[in-house]
């Protein structure tokens, strides 16, 4: 499964060096608006240190962790959705990520630039989620026209979608979520930017984020995280919010060739977590043996937990648990 998530915010609050941190590459940081022409994607490991146990204890000779993609974007400014700034140009790469860290600058500093004249968090997270929001209601437009001359033919699929849209449409104009939509079909195929799950980075120190930053945040259903990119710290906790944010969970494979983590949705079960190693594994799936991470640790390996009789079969319906450690058997 491909985990993507991309990094948004205002110019010169904090996105480059952010993504400098989670990546450790060199990229343009400088001190104006629009540094950033191209959006930049780096692959992250997600910090697990299960993994590497099982490497000693397979002593594999590969290891292969679970991998988030961030993507690092120009600065959204006030009018993107219109074209403003170079943003706009790359709000498509954004709807396809996954989730999305909104990167909000706290801290001041009279020496960095701020593209609204001054800091104000409230104010300008307010303004990328209009952005974000705008955009949204751009693409249901263009859409419901579309489904509008369906509907005429008598296609009753397209009647049902306008008839989500249309209250998509009211709550997006009224400033309030939708996530009560993100089951239905159209709104998967839409990938509506404010439909995404949002992780919000604080940057700045904790006494640079008031009682008021935290409660917007709550009531636009985010996540937050307050680091202060200058000291570069907390970028462990980001990636794993952000993984855990869209309710993802590792399983493993694990022998003398490599131990790999492999990323599964919350509830899936047997076959579809096989299908993620090779699509054929999860048409011809059989059965799995399965151990649970600490057992296998506690035995010491494959060969032991056999001994102890701690392996056990699984079959099509069983729902795989984090840290599971997983043989596939299929057709």
């Amino acid at each position: 499964m491909k985990l993507s998530i991309g990094i948004v915010g205002l110019p010169n609050v904090g996105k480059s060096t952010l993504f400098k941190a989670l990546t450790n590459q060199e990229i343009t940081i400088a001190n104006y608006p629009f540094a950033t022409i191209d959006p930049n994607v780096g692959i992250v490991p997600v910090p697990d240190e299960r993994i590497w146990k099982l490497t000693n204890l397979s002593q594999s000779k590969k290891t292969i962790p679970a991998v988030v993609e961030f993507y690092d974007i120009a600065g959204l400014v006030k009018g993107a959705n219109k074209g403003e700034g170079l943003g706009n140009q790359f709000l498509a790469t954004i709807r396809e990520c996954k989730a999305i860290v909104h990167v909000v600058r706290c801290f001041e500093n009279s020496e960095i630039i701020h593209v609204e004249g001054n800091s104000h968090p409230i104010r300008d997270i307010e303004i990328i989620e209009s952005e974000l929001a705008l955009k949204d209601l751009e693409t249901i437009e263009k859409r419901l026209q579309k489904l509008e001359m369906e509907a005429r033919s008598g296609n009753k699929e397209a009647t049902k979608n306008i008839e989500i849209l249309k209250h998509v449409k009211g709550k997006l104009e009224k400033g309030e979520q939708i996530f009560e939509f993100s089951h239905e079909d159209i709104m998967k195929e839409l990938q509506l930017l404010t439909s995404k799950k949002q992780l919000f980075l604080l940057n700045g120190k904790e006494r640079e984020v008031t009682d008021e930053i935290k409660k917007k945040i709550e009531d636009l259903k985010g996540t937050c995280i307050i680091a202060d990119l200058s000291l570069e710290t907390h970028i462990p906790e980001l990636i794993k919010q952000a993984y855990s944010i869209l309710d993802l969970i590792s399983f493993f494979t694990t022998g003398e060739d490599e131990t790999r983590s492999w990323t599964i949705r919350n509830g899936a079960k047997a076959p579809e977590a096989a299908g993620t190693i090779h699509t054929d594994f999860e048409r011809k799936f059989i059965r799995a043996e399965v151990i649970s991470y600490e057992d296998f640790v506690l035995c010491g390996g494959w060969n032991q937990a056999k001994q102890k009789g701690k392996l056990r079969l699984e079959g099509k319906e069983y729902v795989v648990k984090d840290g599971d450690i997983m043989e596939i058997r299929h057709g």
